[in-house]
């Protein structure tokens, strides 16, 4: 079942579509982000203002000097270290959809430690922008079932994977780390 779930949803974000996906943290909302259109289409899903920050999720650490100018060392050890799920911002995002990256350059990366969304993204072999599955300024689901109907009938895939689940996730922790390596915490 897993196998047949990744490949519909590989499919669906191959050709532009959004899905709606169970990830480490909560359920989300994803599409290719190296598609501008992809991405256009899942802001406005979500009723999310395009200046609002996005961020990727990658399946290892190792790629992530593809989307970025300079990974600071320090962010290896953070990322194989941290405890719970951990989005780090990085200034210098290259290679991504222009409105996946911030005013300032700069884009949110976490490395997924999730069985579906690992080998989705190693077998769609890019990086998939994921964001909260609600609409703009409603809370985030906790389960799959608190997701509103309008993002359900407007996506293009639903996982069918995990939609039972009750264990409680929450979103991931977010640091903003400098190219010269010092960080601070943006949520906890």
């Amino acid at each position: 079942m897993l196998r047949v779930e990744i490949n519909k949803a590989l499919e669906t974000l191959k050709s532009g579509g959004v899905i709606l996906y169970p990830t480490d943290t909560i359920w989300g909302l994803g599409c290719d982000a190296t598609n501008p259109d992809a991405v256009d289409k899942l802001l406005k899903i979500k009723n999310r203002p395009k200046e609002k920050s996005l961020i990727i999720l990658l399946d290892n650490d190792n790629k992530i000097q593809s989307y970025i100018d300079e990974v600071p060392e320090v962010a290896y050890d953070l990322i194989e270290y941290a405890e719970n799920p951990l989005t780090i911002i990085f200034s210098g995002a290259k290679n991504l959809a222009a409105n996946v990256i911030n005013e300032d350059g700069s884009v949110g990366i976490r490395v997924v430690k999730h069985d579906f969304c690992t080998a989705l993204i190693q077998r769609f072999r890019k990086p998939i922008v994921s964001t909260s599955a609600n609409l703009s300024g409603e809370p985030s689901p906790k389960y799959f079932d608190d997701v509103n109907p309008q993002i359900t009938e407007a996506v293009d895939y639903i996982v069918d994977f995990e939609q039972q689940d009750r264990t409680v996730r929450k979103p991931s922790t977010i640091m903003k780390l400098s190219p010269g390596g010092q960080f601070e915490f943006i949520r906890k």
